[in-house]
């Protein structure tokens, strides 16, 4: 199986985990876990062999839906959208707290702004613009504006890879249109 990582020194690296798919791994390739990973190629053009230990597992938290949806997300646009081998030290850093904002707060409100200004982020670290999103306020319960940011993601960063990320973004949506009533 090939893994995806984001590591912050690196970027986005790919890396084929030998049995990523057996009995014993599986639990550590769970999207959005925290894992130390062990790179090692015998060329720089070469797939390189991954071996990962987790660190911190997201996996108690796919069991309730709008985390899971979240954590998914998250995962996913970060996987499609950032180009192989480009370092983000900020993106890294503000994935890691959305993701830890996402499992620890109480609900979707202590989150939902942070997954916003980390779309609006990642636009604005590929070189898309992404506006700087307002006061608290103004973004948190507004399905409006995760409806501009979402435009802006389609059109910007996924352009032919749209049809399967677009659809965890839908999914979560969705979800958070269920709790806001």
């Amino acid at each position: 199986m090939v893994a995806r990582l984001l590591t912050e020194e690196y970027g986005l690296v790919a890396g084929y985990v030998a049995g990523g798919r057996g009995r014993a791994l599986r639990p550590v390739m769970i999207p959005g876990n925290l894992v130390a990973a062990d790179l090692r190629a015998k060329s720089d053009s070469q797939l390189p062999f991954a071996k990962l230990e987790l660190v911190e597992s997201r996996g108690p938290w796919l069991s309730e839906p709008l985390p899971a949806a979240a954590i998914a997300w998250a995962s996913a646009l970060t996987a499609s959208a950032l180009p192989e081998r480009h370092a983000y030290p900020s993106l890294y850093s503000a994935l890691s707290a959305l993701l830890t904002a996402i499992c620890h707060a109480p609900s979707a409100r202590g989150w939902a702004e942070a997954l916003l200004r980390y779309e609006a982020l990642l636009l604005r670290e590929l070189g898309y613009g992404g506006d700087r999103p307002g006061a608290a306020a103004e973004w948190t319960d507004d399905l409006a504006a995760f409806d501009r940011m979402g435009a802006l993601i389609e059109r910007y960063c996924l352009a032919d890879r749209r049809g399967m990320v677009m659809a965890a973004r839908a999914m979560l949506r969705d979800r958070l249109a269920r709790i806001a009533g």
